[in-house]
């Protein structure tokens, strides 16, 4: 689209021309040119300056230099011209005005002059600037010069603060940021009780980092040291939100200043810092699981903030520095849903990102992806960069190629601050501005701290190798404590001695905690855990339970009850346009359970979800086209025909009942599976499910099943009863869509960690979904999901396999073997089954073979296992898998198989091994060959 060059037409005569034309787009915006209709959105705000109190068009004079008028008396053209020459100028510097803002405490970072930021690129000539213009409602200025215009926008836009935020759509988000901020005198930013605030927190901030370098010389401790404004802003928006009715924040952070967030802003004890610090010849038995190193750790405390009390919570977090972020999210939004705050504003998410990171890594724009998204709405994140200007080794034009690491932000149209560190005054300002944006639009809202890294990227890392000319400009700066204190003992707020006493005092409590902590208070310290409180009470760890008998809870439900929601699932509303075929497919549906009382993959999974609600649990189920299903397979989501309203009948059951949220997510993996990872964290209550599309999509999510799911309770002791649902199964469809890599779950699995499984039956997936919620603890559940058996007609159970009585089955023996006959065992998982019976009946081989299902992986069920095998002592026993050797389960369950086997007494005490063989790729792309494989590892396992 062309558009308009104002220095084409911006001429003394064209003046009139240009009001009228405005005049017209105010009328009707259609009776002007596309080219016009963009200018004047882009100025419109400041175009009715120039017009009449009255809103009609000013009277005209042809007398050139004449002065410019008040409402209702003659403007002359030149007047007309230079105003708006002024008010693009303005304009300019709303946008761009930040190029030139003192962001750098170092003084390094040398910008050009912008042209469109200089007075002569508008027609103003030096001998302009004593000029008035009319523009005596803008910037708070009445009837001012061009100099005292220029002298307001460079102090608002072009000082130790920057501000981002044209490039925002919404006209009320951007009037909202540029009346805060040209409203707000500079010198006005903040009073007196503010400065001795951030004095105390500045000294709190250094003196914390100092007292550290000091006791535990050569320790990482990955600092604070050159960003200590972060503490100030912190607590501003600690206190801020507490003011405006906040009742929790969620706080994700990496490693930088973690621990003097962790003492200063969550007041975590300090002994308890030290406690990490020193160690102790501390007995392993006497803390649950592995633990982590002290800077990725976390804590919770209630604070009281202005008369009000506060919680606040640092998630735990691992190395990879952005992983954390969708965790908190989702956390916060479980954290709002349970208590019913559906306006999002009780429980808030605040994210601390390193500069390199928020550039780099592909979660951060996955999650800010998810942040105005109807299934993951969490009202909005406040994002805090501290910008050391430097990744670990790595300048910014390495690592980056936008100007700003907060560039990715804009992406949601999310207003950036960028700040100076080294002036304390203006970080708390824009944090609070940033806080009251957030507040006022419930969106994100990003805080650039500009700031640097004093010492390397560790404490004992050496940062001159690679940045000798930083390093020598840090190696000669003042602190930020320094400078600000020498500013205020200038002033007169305070003398040196109220600083030096100041400083004493925060080092006294620091010296008291460290001089009381005796090896024995040490070892409490580190023995005690949060634990299994608050929404956890009731959940048991596994200390406190029997795994055997947690594996097979009592889950199954009256038949009538059952019965209850079959019809509820199936009931079409009146006034509902149904899809034709999705009509036969619930008519065949109903059908099924009125007849014979059959149910499919889908039902099953259906009524397990039910039977939830009904007992007032919440189901959650996200994923890619989650509502329909890949596979067209749920239909958990009804789309009318006519109108394209939505109806869940699972929200139809009962009134009382609890609710479902069925929520098709974004095309993204790591930002979504981490979110529900960290709803499940804060709700143990609701079954949470996040589905694949297909089951290796997961991954793109690799990051967040490793250092979150499989990890995350013995490192952090934090449970977590997720589960994951991965499509798998060899169809023919090609390496993507055939496995779900179950190899790699298996390689994750120890110490009870997870619950991996297989299913081949409705019922059993039924039970193993009700027991996550059942169980007196909670895992991870990691599901292989089937494709082919969603609708196969041998897949099927009946009500009586999931009524009152009955429970998950880990093995599922072949009751139609005779045991004196049977010459072989197979043991095999999942759809492969179905391949072995078919095949197996064909050859009339089924007196001489029994076909036996492992269906859940881990907890590995030796008993139930040996249990099913022991009739068949005598007997060849092979394992068979579809997956290549070297993947699927045969490398895990090798040596456990054994065990059984030896442990039953058996003739043969090794499996045999039927399936494909080692590959490098999972499966085949040719269908031909895909079913010349199948059948050779079928007849292979069969003896055929």
């Amino acid at each position: 689209m062309r558009t308009i060059d104002p220095d084409s037409f911006l001429s003394g005569g064209n003046a009139p021309y240009i009001i009228e034309m405005f005049h017209r787009f105010k009328t009707d915006p259609g009776s002007v040119s596309s080219d016009w209709v963009d200018f004047f959105k882009a100025y419109e705000s400041d175009l009715k300056i120039l017009m009449d109190l009255d809103d009609r068009p000013p009277h005209w004079s042809n007398t050139k230099g004449s002065p410019p008028v008040q409402s209702g008396q003659t403007i002359t053209p030149d007047a007309i011209r230079d105003s708006i020459r002024a008010l693009m100028f303005i304009r300019s510097y709303r946008v761009r005005g930040h190029l030139h803002a003192r962001l750098d405490p170092l003084g390094m970072d040398k910008r050009p002059d912008h042209q469109e930021l200089l007075p002569q690129t508008y027609g103003f000539t030096q001998a302009d600037m004593n000029k008035h213009v009319y523009v005596d409602r803008v910037l708070g200025l009445d009837n001012p010069t061009m100099a005292e215009i220029y002298d307001k926008v460079r102090a608002i836009y072009c000082q130790t603060v920057g501000i981002e935020f044209m490039h925002i759509q919404e006209a009320d988000q951007k009037s909202w940021i540029q009346e805060r901020v040209e409203n707000t005198p500079v010198d006005a930013r903040v009073d007196d009780a503010d400065r001795i605030a951030i004095l105390k927190n500045l000294i709190a901030g250094d003196s914390f980092e100092r007292f550290l370098h000091l006791k535990y010389p050569g320790v990482k401790r990955f600092g604070l040291e050159g960003g200590e404004s972060l503490i100030p802003s912190l607590e501003a928006l600690v206190e801020r939100l507490s003011n405006q009715g906040v009742d929790k924040i969620v706080f994700g952070m990496a490693h930088r200043g973690r621990l003097s967030v962790l003492a200063n802003v969550i007041q975590k004890p300090f002994a308890n810092i030290f406690a990490q610090f020193q160690g102790g010849e501390l007995d392993p038995a006497s803390v649950h699981g592995s633990g982590d190193v002290k800077y990725h750790m976390g804590y919770s405390n209630r604070r009281s903030i202005s008369g009000r009390d506060m919680d606040l919570s640092l998630m735990h977090n691992p190395s990879h520095l952005e992983a954390v972020n969708p965790v908190v999210q989702g956390k916060v939004r479980a954290e709002q849903d349970m208590k019913g705050d559906q306006m999002r504003r009780r429980t808030v998410s605040v994210l601390l990102h390193g500069d390199a990171a928020f550039a780099g890594q592909g979660l951060v724009a996955e999650s800010l992806d998810l942040s105005n998204l109807k299934g993951y709405l969490a009202g909005g994140t406040i994002h805090i960069i501290i910008n050391n200007q430097i990744g670990f080794t790595t300048s910014p034009p390495y690592s980056r190629s936008s100007p700003y690491s907060s560039d990715v932000a804009k992406a949601v149209q999310a207003p950036i601050l960028h700040v100076n560190g080294d002036d304390p005054e203006a970080v708390v300002w824009a944090m609070r501005v940033a806080t009251d944006f957030h507040r006022q639009f419930a969106l994100d809202v990003v805080l650039d701290l500009v700031c640097y890294r004093r010492h390397g990227h560790n404490e004992i890392d050496e940062p001159s190798f690679t940045q000798p000319l930083m390093y020598k400009k840090i190696a000669s700066h003042p602190t930020t404590f320094q400078i600000y204190s020498q500013k205020l003992v200038q002033s007169g707020l305070v003398t040196q001695e109220q600083v030096d006493q100041m400083v004493a005092d925060y080092e006294n409590r620091l010296r008291q905690e460290f001089d009381g902590l005796t090896q024995e208070k040490t070892k409490n310290l580190l023995s005690m855990t949060q634990w299994l409180g608050n929404v956890w009470t009731g959940i048991k760890s596994d200390e406190d339970i029997n795994p055997k008998t947690d594996m097979c809870p009592q889950t199954g439900i009256e038949e009538k009850t059952l019965r209850l929601i079959a019809e509820t699932l199936v009931k079409v509303p009146d006034s509902f346009n149904m899809n034709t075929r999705l009509n036969r497919v619930m008519g065949a549906r109903k059908e099924a359970f009125q007849g014979a009382g059959t149910l499919d993959w889908g039902m099953g999974e259906a009524l397990s979800f039910g039977t939830l609600l009904l007992e007032g649990k919440r189901v959650r189920l996200s994923g890619q086209d989650v509502g329909r299903g890949t596979f067209s397979h749920r239909h958990a989501v009804w789309v009318d025909q006519e109108t394209e309203e939505k109806y869940v009948a699972l929200n139809h059951i009962a009134p009382t009942q609890a609710t479902f949220e069925v929520v098709d997510s974004p095309l993204a993996e790591a930002s979504v599976l981490g979110f529900e990872y960290g709803y499940s964290l804060a709700d143990p209550r609701s079954l949470v499910i996040w589905e694949a599309q297909f089951g290796d999509f997961s991954n793109g999510a690799q990051v967040i099943i490793d250092q979150f799911i499989s990890s995350g309770e013995h490192k952090w002791q934090r449970l977590s009863g997720l589960v994951m649902l991965l499509p798998h199964g060899y169809e023919g469809q090609g390496p993507e869509h055939s496995s779900a890599r179950p190899e790699r779950y298996l390689q994750l699995c120890a110490e009870n960690n997870l619950r991996v499984v297989n299913c081949t039956t409705p019922a059993n997936y039924f039970h193993v979904l009700r027991r996550q919620l059942l169980s007196q603890t909670r895992k991870p559940l990691i599901v292989m999901s089937p494709k082919s058996l969603l609708r196969h007609k041998l897949a099927v159970s009946t009500y009586s396999d999931i009524a009152t009585g009955t429970t998950f089955l880990p093995v599922i023996i072949d009751k139609e073997a005779k045991a004196k006959n049977i010459k072989r065992v197979v043991v095999c998982s999942g759809k492969v089954y179905y391949d072995l019976i078919q095949a197996n009946n064909l050859q009339q081989n089924a007196d001489k073979v029994a076909i036996i299902r492992l269906e859940q992986y881990y907890p590995f069920p030796s008993d139930h296992l040996a249990d099913a095998l022991k009739p068949y002592v005598g007997a060849e026993f092979i394992w068979c898998q579809e997956e290549p050797m070297n993947m699927g389960a045969w490398s895990f369950l090798d040596r456990r198989l054994e065990a059984v086997l030896k442990s039953i007494g058996a003739k043969n005490t090794r499996f045999d091994y039927a399936g494909r063989p080692d590959s490098a790729s999972p499966a085949t792309g040719n269908s031909q060959r895909h079913e010349a494989e199948q059948k050779a590892l079928i007849a292979q396992a069969l003896g055929i």
